[in-house]
């Protein structure tokens, strides 16, 4: 499938759609932005990470997380800005080959928070088409919300790594994350330890 058939949906959604279905102190990586300020919304787990000021890094800190961590499942949130900074990290994810790892995409053709200058993916880049170029073969777009569903349920129960791209629209973020960003990494830090999945 490609990317202009898949529907647009709302990303706020997708997180709390994701989130429900963590049950097992599953890691979940938020890139900057309105991708972590929708996590933070959907529920703050102190297994998820809260990246500021860090853009393109979410996919190579979940892949380091996926890496000391085998045992859990990692989830990274990206908007398609930020990843096209980082696109090399895809290829590095293929060749380390985590069966843990899933990294997700919001892909809404823009830098929404500085002002929405458009992005490539609005023109001629298809992110999952260059996942799948990098050697991610488990690379997919949700055609729909039930379809994301499925994808994320797949991610859960086998192995990876996996890439879902999911097309979203331009709305405002459900939520501000607090901006400490010694609690947010000490938080992650105990929680990846065994801590408490709640915070």
């Amino acid at each position: 499938m490609r990317r202009s058939d898949a529907k647009v949906m709302n990303r706020a959604d997708l997180t709390r759609r994701l989130v429900a279905k963590l049950a097992n102190e599953e890691a979940v990586i938020g890139g900057i932005g309105n991708t972590h300020f929708d996590l933070w919304a959907a529920g703050q787990r102190s297994h998820n990470f809260y990246m500021l000021g860090s853009m393109g890094l979410a996919a190579p800190i979940a892949l380091g997380t996926a890496i000391a961590q085998p045992q859990r499942k990692v989830f990274c949130l990206e908007g398609d800005g930020s990843l096209l900074m980082q696109l090399g990290s895809l290829g590095t994810i293929a060749t380390v080959n985590p069966k843990n790892l899933t990294v997700i995409v919001w892909d809404n053709a823009a830098y929404q928070i500085t002002g929405g200058q458009p992005t490539l993916t609005g023109s001629t880049v298809d992110l999952v088409a260059m996942a799948k170029g990098a050697g991610l073969a488990r690379a997919a777009w949700a055609k729909d919300e039930s379809h994301f569903e499925a994808l994320v349920d797949a991610a859960l129960a086998n192995d990876g790594p996996m890439f879902i791209g999911a097309r979203t629209g331009n709305d405002p973020p459900a939520g501000v994350t607090e901006r400490d960003a010694n609690k947010i990494r000490t938080r992650f830090m105990e929680a990846m330890l065994g801590g408490s999945s709640r915070a």
